[in-house]
Formats: C-alpha cells, sequence, structure tokens
C-alpha cells in the first residue's frame, strides 16, 4: 500500500509528479472513426447499491448508518466494477502479468503453482480488518474519518487489500496474491483517484523451507528468546532468519520489476516504516532519468503471525498499485482513463499475448476549462472523538460527488486571514475536462454553481462568489 501524508495506504507509495511516461517500441492503434466511438455496456453490469434514510445496500448486503456514514452514490457506483477483472482492461494486464510471472517462477513439489491467487473479496470489511489486524493503533491518523469511505463505525470500503491478510493467513495458506479494488478520501489530479487497485503477495516459511539449503541449518531456528528489537529485526527472530527472508523477499521482487521492465533496470532499496512489517523497504527503480518508488515490502511482524495462528512460522509481505505500473509501462496520462468506456481506449489493450508491448495512443486532448471557488470556512471545531468540522478532503469530495470525472485537478490556490476577525478563507482552482469531448463553458458552469451551492448547505461555508 502507499505511504501518503500518513501510512494509510501501507506499502503503495503515490504517484510521481509529473507522471513519467513509457518509451514504447510498438503499439496497437485504435481506429478513430465514429463508429469506434461505442461504449463498452459494463456498468449494466455493475450491482445496483441503495442509499436509504436509515441503512445502505452494497453487494446485497444492508449496513445500518450513523454519524459516520460518508460513503456516497458517486463512489458507490464503482463498487463491484472490479476493473482488474475484466478481460483485457490494462489493470488486468498487469495483474495477468504478475500472476504468470509468479506462477512459472514459484512451482511446488507437484509442479503445481506455490502461490494461490485472491482477485474477487468483497471490499466491505470491518474496522477491525483494516486496522486492528494489522497492528494499526486506536488513535493512529490513519483512522479518520476524512480519509476513509465509512459504511458506518464498525464497516467501511477497505484502504487497503491487507485488511484480508490476517484471515487469508488463518485459513493456512503460506504463500498468496491478493488483489483488489481500494477506497481512499484524497485529493483530485491526474494521478490520484477515489477508487485504485492494489495487489500484494505473501510468503511464510517454516523452519525446515527456510533452512533446507543452508549448511548446517539444522542448527539453526527462525526465533530466539529473549531477544531485543533492533533496526536489522524484529525480537522474536533470529538475525539468520530475518536476513534469510529479507534476500527471499528482495530476490523475488527484483526478479518480478525486471520482468516488467526489462533486465538492464536499475535498483535501489530504501529503509522505511510500515505499522505491519520490520525491517521494512520501499524499492525504487531508475526510470527515464529519475528514481522512483514502486513498492514497499517488509519482514511481517510476527505479532500479526501469532495472531492468525501461524506463530511457528515467519514471513515476508509486498503491496504495489496496479494504476501505479500501468499508467507508466503503458503510457496512460490521466487515471480517471482506467474507467472509461470509450472503446478508443479499451480498444488498445485486447492483445493476444499479454507480454505484448502497449503504448496507449492518447484520444484527442480536449481543452480544458477552469473555475475558482472562494468561500470563508466554518469555525474551527472538533467533534468528541477527535474529528475536523471542516478538511480539505470534505471538499474534494464534495466536488466528486458533484463534478464526477469532469473534473480533472483541484488545487488550493489562495488562503486567508482577515485580520481582525480571524476567519479564514480559502479559494480552489477546479479544472474541467471531458476525456471524450469538449466541454462548453455553459455546461461547465451549471456543474461550477451546483459545487457552490452544495459547499453552502453541506459543509457549512460562506460563498464569497
Amino acid at each position: 500500500m502507499r505511504l501518503h501524508k500518513i501510512p494509510v495506504s501501507l506499502f503503495v507509495p503515490s504517484l510521481p509528479r509529473p507522471l513519467l511516461h513509457c518509451c514504447c517500441r510498438s503499439a496497437l492503434f485504435a481506429n478513430r472513426s465514429t463508429a469506434s466511438h461505442r461504449r463498452l455496456g459494463t456498468d449494466s453490469h455493475a450491482p445496483h447499491h441503495v442509499i436509504g434514510q436509515d441503512s445502505l445496500e452494497v453487494l446485497g448486503h444492508s449496513y445500518p448508518r450513523d454519524d459516520f456514514t460518508n460513503v456516497t452514490p458517486k463512489i458507490l457506483e464503482k463498487v463491484g466494477r472490479n476493473l482488474h477483472n475484466q478481460p483485457h482492461h490494462p489493470l488486468w494486464l498487469i495483474k495477468e502479468r504478475i500472476k504468470a510471472h509468479i506462477y512459472s517462477s514459484y512451482v511446488g513439489r507437484w509442479g503445481n503453482p506455490l502461490f494461490s491467487v485472491h482477485d474477487n473479496l468483497s471490499p466491505v470489511v470491518t474496522l477491525e480488518q483494516n486496522f486492528d489486524s494489522l497492528l494499526i493503533p486506536p488513535d493512529h491518523p490513519s483512522r479518520k474519518r476524512g480519509d476513509n469511505y465509512y459504511l458506518n463505525r464498525k464497516t467501511m470500503l477497505r484502504a487497503h487489500t491487507s485488511a484480508h491478510q490476517r484471515e487469508l493467513v488463518r485459513s493456512g495458506l503460506d504463500a498468496f496474491l491478493l488483489a483488489g479494488d481500494v477506497y481512499r478520501r484524497d485529493e483530485i489530479d491526474t494521478s490520484h483517484y477515489p477508487v485504485f487497485h492494489q495487489m500484494e503477495g505473501v510468503r511464510l516459511f517454516s523452519n525446515h523451507e527456510l533452512f533446507s539449503k543452508v549448511q548446517n541449518g539444522e542448527e539453526l531456528s527462525l526465533f530466539e528468546r529473549g531477544g531485543r528489537r533492533t533496526p536489522n529485526k524484529q525480537e522474536a527472530h533470529t538475525l539468520e532468519a530475518v536476513k534469510l527472508v529479507e534476500f527471499d523477499l528482495k530476490h523475488t521482487l527484483t526478479r518480478l520489476v525486471t520482468h516488467l521492465f526489462g533486465e538492464d533496470l536499475e535498483i535501489r532499496w530504501v529503509d522505511c516504516y510500515f505499522p505491519f512489517t520490520h525491517p521494512s523497504f520501499e524499492m525504487e527503480v531508475r526510470f527515464q532519468g529519475d528514481w522512483m518508488e514502486v513498492l514497499g515490502c517488509g519482514v511481517m511482524e510476527q505479532e500479526l503471525l501469532n495472531s492468525a495462528g501461524a506463530g511457528n512460522k515467519a514471513g515476508w509481505a509486498f503491496g504495489l498499485g496496479l494504476e501505479r505500473l500501468a499508467m507508466v509501462l503503458y503510457g496512460i496520462p490521466d487515471i480517471r482513463l482506467f474507467w472509461s468506456q470509450d472503446e478508443r481506449f479499451l480498444k488498445q489493450f485486447r492483445v493476444q499475448d499479454i507480454e505484448q508491448p502497449v503504448c496507449f495512443q492518447a484520444l484527442s486532448k480536449y481543452p480544458p476549462l477552469h473555475n475558482d471557488i472562494s468561500f470563508w470556512l466554518p469555525e474551527s471545531k472538533e467533534s468528541e472523538d477527535g474529528q475536523e468540522s471542516f478538511t480539505e478532503n470534505d471538499f474534494y469530495e464534495l466536488v466528486r460527488s458533484v463534478g464526477g470525472d469532469l473534473v480533472e485537478k483541484v488545487t488550493l490556490v489562495d488562503e486567508f486571514t482577515h485580520p481582525k476577525t480571524r476567519r479564514r478563507s480559502q479559494c480552489y482552482r477546479i479544472i474541467y475536462r471531458h476525456m471524450e469531448r469538449t466541454l462548453s463553458q455553459q455546461e461547465v458552469r451549471l456543474v461550477h454553481e451546483q459545487i457552490e451551492r452544495s459547499a453552502q448547505t453541506e459543509l457549512g461555508v460562506q460563498g464569497r462568489y
């Protein structure tokens, strides 16, 4: 998952700005005739969700609403779309390439794949799954209502696929890949979207598995008593065990990333912090002259494995963002495109071989339109549970709810504090751009006026327009 302002996304780093584009040697060129603009009807297959006065119905289950409920109709429209499972979608291509590589590289005793794949788990999880199972403390800032989509105080849309780690380990799995859609309230630009997709892997080792190929390995052990935590190891692990697990992890990921980017790739490892691994690392690759983060990983916290009934094993975990890889490898410039049903976009990824190079051929670049909005903020207050009365994410979410994918970017361009009243004012610039046609200022103005009205009624701001 991704480390942002706070480690809510856990493992997956944020996209670089400006986004680095790929240099492709070959591409599938899409027919640009009017007939090719026909849309695929994937929305018709999306599950029906209902937000009622007292309850929500999501994926066929009903959840009571309370004061924490903040999921919106626009977000629920995405639940169940499962872009990573739609054949020949670019996210599906990336997932299948990773899966095929891991399948062929790691084979069990009888010739079957060592890793199992789980890519259809429900994104509705409990707070215990999303936070507690990963050792994230109750007062951690990543739990903030302003950063997540809550169905109620006990249930949410997962913020990372690691929410399922403990349950899969508890089921007896020692090696698995996990892919799915995750949800986070975030800023608005071409590289951030409230729904994105992650893929992660976990591998556990018994004492025999880890040391079987080591000289005098029968004399070595995963664990030690009375050990202490250092920057290089957890208190429960022997240094020999940690070094072998770390070597296997880095070797696995180096092979995976060079498979995706090419054999001449430069790689470096950076020490970092995640709540559920120690030691922890981020991998950076040299891409078009710059170092770029591509994934996070580490040795799993033994406390997590103990709670999942795997206390006799040690292991590693990694996580990466599928959109991030696809945007770089295929040269996709705007994250909103992954949700497009424009045939000109989708057609480019219908390849016979998943390893076939693809470089996205841009649709016509339609001109942007921008409008500013200024308002006085409500008086700064915090609720009993520490939640702020207004956050920037609240405004971003309102803009998404009203403007949807017409909005390309929202930027805070000015802040002002009145010298006498101490009231605070903010000014945001909203850039509108349709991915498939030219917008008129008249239709944008209608959307913008609705945003202005909604900001006053829903967020309690006072307009300065």
